[in-house]
């Protein structure tokens, strides 16, 4: 090979490149960006609206409604879910994989344009990216400590103000979002009982205090000089009370005679406590490229001085909550010592083999060579460090050196026989040169389905595929180039260790037992038929992605319908709190290292987390069996939670979504399947989105439009009058050149908080003088959902089933469709539509992509070997050691399923694509070197006992250090183990079972159809 031979002609060169690689490659493993996952493209966009005080029902018809109808037929939709509640109502589109996202954001943009008039009081629609992956950074809580007085929203300008700014000028800190703290709005509040005695209705205050604004009049000429004209009508809020409503008896009477004008904060809705202190959350989103310990690091060196400098006086502060770098660093410190231990395994074998410290060494230098030439491309491509990635170096451990291991047992074999040591390197590297080639093409090519692969997870473990390929490729490289260079100085002809020139008493057995044809028959039934066969039968159930712990609990909360936050605040709070005091004080194990609880309309969620991540599963029982037990008509669940997958649930979750237009039918179906399956799998987390238990009690006014007529009002003014006996009636915004103030008409603290008084109000009429609410509409109480669905354009309930963890996914999809889907089409009407989503819908094109990619790696690796060897029987050969390699993966999993409960997911999946290209290669070294002695002139059965003999030890010590560089991944235990124990238990058991049987299945095939085979390749043709 002439790269070979300009390796060998210019020895300084080699070590000039190789200086250079030891250079950029440490300097690209400092700035790789560090993160747990690889960053993932999820294509989606969302639209929001805010509605203050409006009804789902009213946000559904108004806004999300004409939304999702602009949005049909949008280029690259995929799905279309909408969430409503009370004052709130987004849509979340999903888009094919692969979409140009910046088109479809310019295309939602203008289809908004094209939305009718919104209504007054909502906001605009605001359009935001939804899919960027591992965009939390972290989550810091600013706490009020016990002592400190005034109240902690006191505070949130402050925060706003002075610290979002300064944590948003971090470098790798995108964004930070304030979550919780009031805002605060100017309120005017009505004495009814003095606004009737004086005469003055509410719409007329309404009127009179919604005009008192600016005015621009254009501009006005006075000479050479040219003015703007304006009129200055907008009252300060301290100012407001003296605008005259209406004069009486001569007198005027001003807003202050009636009503109360103050700025103060809008009411409660979201309440946040971070280790029993009240507390607002700020969320910190990372920038794309940001190395996520770095920018850690950073953060928590500006809290620090955050602290210290503006909170701390205050009686303030502020603790991390959610913290990454932890995980990240266990998790990888974790793969880290997998990867040290299987180097040091795969060097051990080495050296048990040659026995020659100097050999071991030479061919021992291929790992960092490949690792660190890795890193470079790694850094080239824009790609991070991360456990997948690892993952894959790992792997990539126990195979590069296989190529140098083959080049120097054929480099000793020839200098043995007298030949000088530039000729022995570079006929032995070319006798090889081929085979070596074929198997590195093959080892590649199986990982190119994986890297096409598109859809989420496909983008998370292409990172796996693509660090194994890099790795191998440039194994080759050293191999042809590096190891003869150095050959010929560092090899000792002298000491062959094990195994030097095979075992010739296996292979004479081997050799007789596949002598007569019948045996030949039964030897390929038996390692052919009988392996594929028995990989079909024990293949495990189906998953989607393994379980990966998060070492925190989660407890999610469903509180009594129509309860408001502030009263579960009141109520429920205090009890949550005293229950999680004595775990933070120590008074009770396990310790916490912190942890929050967060309450809204509706529902709340607590998180926890210990300072010994061996003590979760206790900390997951306590709170489980304790904390969250014996709440009034409360429904809690609590369970560790999961790196993959949502809050609440795992990436495993199954979705159902229920459509139909009749709200209570869907929920009497969705409550019965949610009962079905607690029964029916006890402790699975089974919920319905929305909760089909809350239904807000709902006072619902209907006016008498007779008794309106004759006292002069309309049905918009009665509208307003119940707003402002509600929450509000909206008038407009005070903006002060700084901030801005949604004003607001209400009424004083006499505001019927009792339905039972809220008839008897007071109004002023034009002409029927003062009259309670009673006598203009009746009222009548329902209940009303407090939540709404919608799933491509139709009203929806959810049914999300998290299956326990020792049940397989496609056992759980079997259950649904054999005992709850039957059910559920019986409960609902005729024309109700049921679609599976989730993880299921997920696992099925999964499956079938998977099982294509499978196919065209198969095929990729027959037409390899066709080219290779010239013969398509020759390439047959080499496919059929694939079976006994499956069916080792198969053995692998099951040994993992009695022992952790593995299943074959999707990761365990790529491990048999990525199977197919390591366990040929002995089979490719074998037979080419059978054909290349039969090209000499040898039989069939000589140039088999030549192959076998030299090919040996090659062949053993390039399988067992694969082996045990990818078995401590696959026995030892740690965080983010299960994301790649199923991987390394397939390579382990496929590599390990077909090494054991090929040496026979080789020779009886190539016997078996040595008559079919064609004359024999031109010997230079032959890879060797």
């Amino acid at each position: 090979m002439q790269l070979t031979e300009s390796a060998l002609r210019n020895p300084p060169a080699v070590a000039a490149v190789l200086a250079l690689i030891l250079l950029f490659g440490g300097l690209a493993l400092y700035r790789l960006p560090l993160q747990l996952f690889p960053d993932i493209e999820r294509p989606q966009l969302s639209v929001s609206s805010n509605w203050r005080a409006a009804s789902p029902q009213e946000l559904e018809s108004e806004i999300v409604e004409p939304i999702e109808r602009v949005m049909q037929g949008l280029p690259g939709l995929e799905s279309m879910e909408s969430n409503i509640g009370n004052g709130f109502g987004g849509v979340n589109l999903s888009f094919a994989v692969g979409s140009d996202m910046k088109s479809a954001a310019v295309e939602v943009i203008s289809r908004l344009n094209r939305l009718p008039p919104l209504p007054r009081e909502a906001s605009p629609p605001v359009l935001q990216s939804a899919g960027d992956s591992n965009s939390t950074l972290t989550f810091f809580f600013v706490q009020q400590l016990p002592g400190s007085t005034g109240d902690l929203n006191e505070h949130l300008r402050l925060i706003e103000e002075r610290l979002v700014p300064r944590f948003e000028s971090i470098p790798g800190v995108a964004a930070v979002e304030i979550q919780g703290g009031m805002p605060e709005e100017l309120r005017i509040s009505v004495d009814l009982n003095r606004a009737a005695a004086l005469g003055i209705e509410l719409p007329l205050i309404a009127r009179q205090a919604a005009r008192a604004t600016d005015v621009s009049a254009g501009l006005v000429e006075d000479g050479r000089r040219e003015y703007s004209l304006r009129f200055a009508g907008r009252y300060a809020p301290e100012e407001l009370g003296e605008l005259v409503l209406a004069w009486r008896e001569g007198r005027p009477v001003r807003l202050r005679d009636v009503a109360n004008i103050r700025v103060q904060p809008v009411e409660a809705r979201f309440f946040s406590y971070q280790n029993g202190n009240p507390a607002i959350g700020l969320r910190f989103l990372r920038q794309a490229d940001a190395n996520v310990l770095a920018t850690l690091a950073a953060v928590r060196a500006e809290v620090d001085r955050v602290r210290e400098t503006e909170l701390k006086p205050l009686g303030l502060d502020i603790q991390q909550s959610f913290d990454a770098s932890v995980f990240i660093q266990r998790a990888i410190s974790l793969l880290s010592g997998n990867l040290l231990a299987g180097m040091l395994l795969a060097v051990g074998c080495l050296w048990w083999f040659l026995r020659d410290l100097r050999a071991t060494l030479l061919i021992a230098a291929a790992i960092p060579i490949c690792l660190l030439s890795t890193f470079i491309v790694l850094q080239l491509g824009g790609r991070s460090l991360n456990v997948i990635s690892l993952a894959g170096l790992a792997f990539a451990v126990g195979m590069v050196m296989d190529a140098a291991v083959v080049v120097a047992e054929n480099i000793l074999r020839l200098r043995e026989a007298g030949m000088a040591r530039f000729e022995a390197a570079l006929q032995g590297t070319r006798e090889v040169g081929g085979a070596l080639l074929a198997s590195t093409l093959t080892t590649v090519a199986v990982f190119l389905p994986v890297l096409s692969l598109q859809d989420v997870e496909g983008q998370l473990f292409a990172d796996l595929a693509l660090t194994v390929s890099i790795a191998v490729s440039i194994s080759l490289l050293v191999a042809l180039t590096v190891l003869p260079a150095a050959a010929g100085r560092w090899l000792n002809p002298g000491a062959r260790g094990k195994l030097a020139h095979g075992w010739p008493q296996l292979t004479e057995r081997v050799l007789v037992w596949t002598a007569t044809r019948p045996r030949q028959w039964v030897g390929a039934a038996l390692l052919v038929l009988a392996p594929a066969l028995l990989a079909w039968l024990l293949m495990p159930q189906l998953d989607y992605l393994p379980p990966v712990k998060r070492a925190a609990v989660d407890a999610q909360f469903s509180f009594p319908p129509g309860m408001s936050p502030a009263r579960v605040n009141a109520e429920l709070v205090p009890t949550l709190l005293e229950r999680m005091r004595p775990f933070m004080d120590g008074e009770r194990a396990p310790q916490l290292s912190n942890w929050y609880l967060s309450v809204w309309s509706g529902g709340g969620t607590i998180g926890a987390r210990v300072t010994d991540p061996d003590t979760i599963g206790e900390l997951e029982r306590l709170v489980r069996d304790e904390v969250i037990q014996g709440l009034p008509d409360t429904r809690a669940f609590a369970a560790e939670g999961e790196l993959f997958g949502g809050f609440g649930t795992s990436a495993r979750a199954i979705s159902v979504h229920l459509q139909h237009a009749d709200g209570d039918a869907l929920r009497e179906a969705a409550t019965a399947a949610r009962e079905k399956l607690s029964t029916r799998f006890p402790g699975a987390n089974v919920q319905v989105l929305p909760n089909a238990d809350v239904a807000t009690p709902e006072l619902r006014v209907l006016p008498d439009d007779r008794r309106l007529a004759e006292v002069g009002w309309a049905r918009a003014d009665l509208a307003d009058a119940v707003r402002v006996l509600g929450q509000g009636l909206w008038l407009g915004e005070h903006f002060d050149g700084d901030s801005r103030l949604p004003i607001l008409l209400g009424v004083d603290s006499g505001r019927s908080d009792s339905v039972s008084t809220l008839g008897a109000q007071p109004l002023m009429t034009p002409l029927g003088g003062v009259l309670p609410l009673a006598e203009l509409a009746r009222t009548e109480t329902l209940l009303s959902p407090s939540q709404l669905r919608r799933v491509d354009g139709r009203r929806s309930l959810t049914l999300v089933f998290d299956p326990p963890a020792d049940l397989a996914l496609e056992d759980a999809l079997n259950v649904l469709e054999a005992e709850i889907l039957p059910e559920l089409r019986q409960l609902l009407p005729a024309d109700a539509g049921i679609r599976m989503a989730g993880s299921a819908d997920r696992l099925d094109a999964i499956v079938g992509s998977m099982g294509a990619n499978f196919g065209l790696a198969l095929v990729v690796l027959f037409l390899l070997m066709a080219a290779m060897f010239r013969s398509l029987t020759d390439s047959a050969l080499v496919m059929a050691s694939l079976p006994l390699a499956v069916l080792g993966g198969v053995l692998g999993l099951w040994a993992l399923k009695l022992t952790v409960g593995q299943n074959l997911d999707l990761l365990s999946m790529i491990g048999f694509v990525m199977l197919l290209g390591m366990v040929v290669n002995t089979a490719i070294l074998l037979l080419a070197q059978t054909r290349s002695a039969q090209s000499r002139g040898l039989s069939i059965e000589d140039a088999l006992r030549e192959a076998m003999n030299q090919r040996l030890r090659p062949v053993l010590i390039a399988a067992l250090t694969g082996v045990f560089g990818a078995l401590p991944m696959a026995i030892s235990p740690g965080p983010g183990a299960a994301i790649y124990r199923g991987l390394a238990a397939v390579s382990v058991g496929g590599v390990a079972l077909s090494l054991v049987f090929t040496f026979v299945l080789v020779p009886v095939l190539a016997r078996l159809f040595e008559r079919q085979r064609v004359a024999a390749v031109e010997p230079a043709a032959v890879p060797a």
